[in-house]
C-alpha cells in the first residue's frame, strides 16, 4: 500500500526537471525564428505605408491646386485637416493629421515647395521619406515629385535620378 500511495504522489506532482528545460528550449527555438521574421515583415509594412503617403501626397497636390489656385501646397502640413471650421489654403484637410505632421509608419516625411519664379505659387515640390531607424523602421529611402513617380534608393536619400518602384 506504501509504495502505491508514492507512486500515485510522483504522477500527481506535476512535470520534471528536463520535462521543463525541453519545453523551454522549442519555446525559445520558436521565438528565435519568429522574431526576426516579425520585424522584417514590420519593416515591410512600414516601407509600403511610406510608399502609400507618397502617392496620397502627389495626388491630392492636383486637387489642392485645382481647388486654391495657388499652384502647389507651400507646406506638408497645409495639406492637413484644419485645426476648426472650414478647409482653407492654410489647411485643406486633404491628408490625415498624422502624414501631415511629418511622421507616419515609421518614416519621415521632408516637404519641399518649389517656387521657381517668386510669386508665392509653387509650381513644383519634392518629397521624401526616409526611416526614422535605419535598420529598424525600414530601409529604403524613397521620393516623388510633381511628375508622381514613387522612387526609392538604398543607403541614402532618394531624388529624382533613383530608381522608380513600378506603379
Amino acid at each position: 500500500m506504501r509504495i502505491r500511495s508514492l507512486r500515485q504522489r510522483t504522477l500527481c506532482c506535476g512535470f520534471s526537471l528536463i520535462e521543463v528545460i525541453v519545453v523551454i528550449a522549442v519555446i525559445l527555438t520558436i521565438a528565435a525564428i519568429a522574431i526576426p521574421r516579425l520585424l522584417r515583415s514590420r519593416m515591410l509594412a512600414n516601407e509600403a505605408g511610406a510608399v502609400s503617403g507618397l502617392r496620397t501626397i502627389a495626388t491630392v497636390q492636383v486637387t489642392y491646386q485645382s481647388n486654391y489656385q495657388q499652384g502647389y501646397a507651400p507646406t506638408l502640413d497645409a495639406l492637413g485637416p484644419p485645426a476648426s471650421g472650414p478647409p482653407s489654403a492654410t489647411a485643406a484637410d486633404l491628408i490625415d493629421p498624422v502624414l501631415a505632421s511629418g511622421i507616419k509608419s515609421g518614416y519621415s516625411f521632408v516637404y519641399v515647395a518649389i517656387d521657381a519664379d517668386g510669386d508665392g505659387k509653387p509650381e513644383a515640390f519634392r518629397v521624401n521619406a526616409n526611416p526614422v531607424s535605419v535598420g529598424q523602421t525600414g530601409e529604403k529611402y524613397f521620393y516623388v515629385d510633381q511628375a508622381n513617380v514613387v522612387r526609392w534608393a538604398l543607403g541614402g536619400p532618394a531624388n529624382a535620378s533613383s530608381q522608380p518602384i513600378p506603379p
